[in-house]
């Protein structure tokens, strides 16, 4: 689009700025509570909020008061929630056959905020990170990630979370093929109406440092992902693999991380005009978290820059650790 305009002074971009009624009224993008998907950290016990320390504010959640955040989110008018597990390293193993036990952490916690909370969307990660002694998002031998045996996995993942009543799977390992098999299982399945939300372009990035204290993956992680996720220098490779994961049925694609990757989320939208997302990862949160903090910047303000920034480049939500702050600040 190349935009028509007189020459100054009878233009001047400033008339449309000087009142707020004026500068509401020519606003291109606005941020809405219909935007917003809240990733929330579980993990077992009763009763439990224990505060993650890199990232303030946030805390794990039994699944009792994970329930009680579904509602809170339903009530302000959050569509969906993201469920991460802390599991026990007591389950954790080289085959993550944790990963796919109808009654892990996550099964369980699907089945309670859907019995409790029946309109909130529940999405969820599909990854081996949680329940892997190696810390890593698929099965590894030698040293080496395994990538058809992980899909194998993967599937039987996704299966049974679309069977405790998921309805968005997240895939979110860069495995490649993953989402054919997933979307050719859950058809088969009878799981026809389950979304899957690609992680189509995630990144090999230092971003990730808070949630994986978060999940408790740090520690087991060895090495490190470079060889399935992406490389933060590429952009092309983005949409390659979003083509891919639409054509083997992915219905909306994610961009992560976010704010160093807008230009990744402009692209894709462009191109291929499909819902597209992004996740405001847990070091951008802490980030602004950690400099309002300090009195270096207005948090409130930043935080919601920060997400206008993502319906500026094109996405159609985001998935935020600010959600509900938002959603109160939005509501009035």
């Amino acid at each position: 689009m190349r935009p028509t305009q007189a020459a100054y002074p009878a233009t001047r971009f400033r008339r449309l700025r000087s009142q707020d009624a004026l500068r509401r009224l020519a606003q291109e993008n606005v941020l809405t509570v219909d935007d917003l998907i809240w990733p929330i950290f579980i993990r077992d016990g009763a009763g439990i909020e224990e505060p993650i320390h890199s990232m303030p504010g946030v805390n794990r959640l039994s699944i009792d008061l994970a329930v009680r955040a579904a509602e809170q989110a339903a009530s302000l008018g959050i569509p969906a929630i993201c469920l991460f597990p802390y599991t026990d390293p007591s389950v954790k193993t080289a085959g993550c056959e944790e990963a796919w036990n109808p009654e892990n952490l996550t099964n369980r916690c699907i089945r309670a905020i859907k019995a409790a909370v029946p309109g909130i969307a529940v999405m969820t990660d599909i990854a081996l990170d949680p329940y892997n002694a190696h810390g890593h998002d698929g099965l590894v031998r030698d040293g080496i990630i395994l990538n058809d045996e992980t899909v194998e996995a993967l599937v039987r993942m996704a299966l049974v979370q679309a069977e405790c009543g998921a309805d968005i799977l997240g895939p979110s390992d860069m495995m490649d093929g993953r989402i054919g098999a997933m979307r050719a299982a859950l058809e088969a399945a009878g799981h026809r109406d389950v979304a899957i939300l690609s992680y189509s372009a995630k990144y090999a990035s230092a971003f990730y440092g808070p949630f994986r204290d978060a999940v408790g993956a740090s520690g087991a992680l060895k090495g490190d992902k470079k060889t399935y996720q992406m490389n933060p220098g590429n952009s092309d490779e983005a949409l390659r693999l979003i083509e891919r994961d639409l054509r083997e049925g992915a219905d909306m694609v994610m961009v992560k991380p976010g704010m160093p990757y807008l230009d990744i989320c402009r692209r894709v939208k462009d191109a291929f005009g499909v819902p597209t997302y992004a996740y405001q990862v847990s070091g951008e949160y802490a980030m602004i978290m950690g400099a309002a903090e300090h009195g270096w910047i207005d948090g409130e303000k930043a935080m919601l820059e920060s997400l206008l920034g993502f319906k500026r480049a094109g996405c159609d939500g985001v998935l935020t650790y600010f959600a509900p702050r938002v959603a109160r600040l939005l509501r009035g």
